[in-house]
């Protein structure tokens, strides 16, 4: 993993904006994102991480268990409004850009070529030139931002805030927050830099308790997550009951 310099200074700017590391909805999983519910918002792209938020680390195909959930996300938003937004596959370190073609290939969604890493603001700047030479431009408030960790994803989706965010009680959630909806997947399919997860989950619990009265409060995000599904049963017997099944059609 090439070193993020944007990553590393993150932490001095929370010390004049510490809400940037508070994410507007927390899932374990893409599973438990209601896409329907947040095109029916007004959302219509999406940004996502790869690595433990819809990969293996490393890997370049989709893990088995989000087939359904991801073909959703697609169908809700449409294939060129979602973009994979990795700090390996598209980057200057990805030679060729031999790993962003296979991550678009099995994703089945584009893989944004950025020079700087995120949360950095030349990242946030190619994400916005992207979206907005679609044939449909999307605008910062109409898009959500998926991803596991805090330094990188949810950071910069709040960096992408215009500051123009409605304060009436009537108002849409996607209004309230004026700009990119963070979303958190704060579950991991392979153990990863487990130590500075763990320091990002402390820290989101602290500024959560001392910004409890804070902008992001009034806004209701349950709307859009929904109960992980339940595991399928086994359907392995046990040998005593294989053995009483033999014995009785004899």
């Amino acid at each position: 993993m090439p070193l993020n310099i944007p990553g590393i200074l993150a932490p001095f700017h929370l010390l004049k904006n510490p809400r940037l590391v508070i994410p507007h909805v927390t899932v374990k999983d893409i599973r438990q994102i209601d896409f329907l519910a947040l095109r029916n918002a007004g959302y219509r792209g999406a940004v996502f991480d790869k690595d433990n938020c819809l990969t293996i680390p490393y890997k370049d195909t989709l893990v088995p268990q989000l087939e359904d959930a991801w073909r959703e996300c697609r169908e809700a938003f449409g294939e060129e409004n979602i973009i994979i937004v990795s700090n390996s596959a598209g980057t200057k370190f990805d030679a060729g850009g031999i790993q962003a073609e296979s991550v678009s290939f099995h994703l089945s969604v584009p893989v944004l070529r950025h020079d700087t890493l995120k949360p950095g603001y030349s990242c946030i700047a190619s994400i916005r030139t992207y979206f907005s030479s679609l044939r449909v431009p999307i605008p910062d408030d109409e898009l959500v931002v998926v991803g596991d960790r805090i330094f990188t994803d949810v950071i910069m989706a709040n960096r992408m805030r215009t500051g123009f965010a409605s304060s009436a009680s009537d108002a849409s959630a996607r209004a309230k927050i004026g700009g990119p909806l963070a979303i958190w997947t704060d579950g991991v399919w392979q153990k990863e830099s487990m130590v500075m997860r763990w320091a990002e989950e402390r820290l989101v619990d602290l500024v959560r308790k001392w910004a409890r009265d804070g902008e992001t409060s009034s806004v209701d995000t349950n709307i859009f997550v929904r109960e992980l599904p339940l595991p399928e049963p086994r359907k392995t017997g046990s040998a005593l009951t294989k053995m009483l099944n033999v014995m009785k059609w004899r």
